[in-house]
């Protein structure tokens, strides 16, 4: 593996890391086309900030539960299979968005939409750790990672385009087509390179034992604090935006992709700073925790700053994006953590593992946030009830940062697991 980049065929590695990164792209859009469609206009009206917050926690409660089997099963199946039948799964389920009428119907819409896009990063990560060595795993962690920041930067202004030209249901609906589209060619484009092929399909290790392990448990831990930072950013950007400045769907369009371009700049930082300084000739697991610490600081710190600094719904945007730049640089290591500590074949479903925790704090951070606004809007103002969200999840970064870099224990190679693997080996779907 370590020999990839020598090997001329593998310039292959960069095309593939592009269909992860399209993928990713995609799977946002259909994510977040429904929070900004909702935020203002007809579906505002139909769903106000306490259904929202249920809604979206109907997202992250199946993005909980398909987390702790579908990395196992991509793992299983192997990547072509594996990919293609998440993607396929999520685009119908945002498809049927189109047929909703009521606020139950788009919870329900958005539980199987999550069931289907929780898949998107194990098998984006399986993919990189199959075509990348160690050093460029980061780097091409971040390539595909940014494409949730530039789905992000894509939905408002698509969004505002499309909803006010065709409407919200032919919106979903021509969404659904692209998505089609990609699970075609990733399926004729997409095979695992010779020099993997061995270590990808080696024996498949238990969900239950690598949740004994220390990695693999408190990363999940971590993740319940640091991942609905993100889904602050993603989630109630627009609302806030009508909510405190009183903006329509047609300005959010033309100024909230601003926190998502800063935010994308911090994938491809975060990436390739990690392997600047590993070429420096720090070690990869201390490399690692330096971005991931450096990273989840400015994630906190930005929060933490929100309401003492805001004054103008433009030092928000920047407050937004500061925060999102932050989260995409841990992410851009985090992703590149599970092919660096444990065997390729497990990669997938340690990610996914460890994204049960995305699930468990967003669907606890999205409830906790929809009756936080509804309560302090009426007593107090929209302004304060915000100004409590960016303090909560300012501390909540914080703390996931702390379990990141101390509860984790080493960021090395896994030696048990790594045995494990070589006693037994036990042929997967190709």
């Amino acid at each position: 593996m370590e020999n990839l980049i020598a090997a001329k065929p593998l310039k292959m590695r960069w095309v593939m890391v592009s269909m992860a990164f399209f993928a990713t792209v995609l799977n946002y859009v259909h994510r977040l086309s429904f929070n900004y469609l909702s935020a203002d206009g007809e579906l505002r009206k139909l769903i106000p900030d306490d259904a929202f917050g249920y809604i979206a926690t109907a997202f992250f409660v199946a993005y909980m539960l398909s987390n702790a089997f579908s990395g196992f099963v991509i793992d299983k199946l192997g990547t072509r299979i594996g990919y293609s039948l998440c993607m396929a799964f999520w685009t119908t389920a945002g498809l049927v968005h189109a047929f909703a009428i009521t606020p139950l119907q788009f919870g329900i819409c958005r539980f199987f939409l999550g069931i289907g896009e929780a898949g998107n990063w194990p098998a984006a990560l399986k993919l990189t750790s199959e075509w990348f060595p160690p050093h460029e795993r980061s780097t091409a962690s971040g390539i595909f990672n940014s494409g949730s920041a530039l789905g992000a930067i894509i939905v408002p202004p698509l969004v505002a385009f499309m909803g006010t030209m065709y409407g919200w249901q032919s919106t979903f609906i021509i969404l659904g087509v692209v998505g089609y589209v990609w699970v075609a060619i990733f399926w004729f484009m997409y095979y695992t390179p010779e020099s993997s092929v061995k270590e990808a399909k080696a024996r498949i290790i238990p969900p239950m034992k690598l949740l004994k392990t220390r990695f693999v448990s408190m990363f999940l831990v971590a993740k319940i604090f640091l991942e609905p930072v993100w889904y602050f950013v993603t989630f109630w950007l627009g609302r806030y935006l009508v909510d405190v400045h009183h903006w329509d769907l047609k300005k959010i369009g033309l100024w909230a992709i601003l926190p998502f371009v800063i935010a994308d700049i911090g994938n491809l930082v975060g990436g390739y700073f990690t392997q600047f300084i590993i070429k420096q000739g720090v070690p990869i697991p201390k490399a690692r925790k330096i971005a991931i610490g450096i990273s989840g600081g400015i994630m906190g710190v930005a929060l933490l700053a929100g309401p003492f600094v805001i004054s103008t719904p433009v030092s928000a945007l920047i407050i937004f994006g500061i925060a999102g730049f932050g989260y995409t640089s841990y992410t851009a290591n985090a992703l590149a953590l599970p092919a660096d500590v444990v065997p390729k074949s497990a990669a997938a479903s340690v990610w996914g593992l460890v994204c049960i925790g995305n699930g468990i704090g967003g669907a606890i951070s999205q409830s906790l946030s929809g009756i936080t606004l509804k309560s302090y809007s009426a007593s107090h103002s929209y302004i304060f009830g915000y100004n409590i969200l960016f303090i909560a999840f300012g501390v909540s970064a914080i703390i996931g940062v702390l379990i990141m870099l101390f509860g984790m224990g080493s960021y090395h190679k896994n030696e048990e697991l790594h045995k494990y693997v070589l006693a037994e080996a036990e042929p997967v779907l190709s």
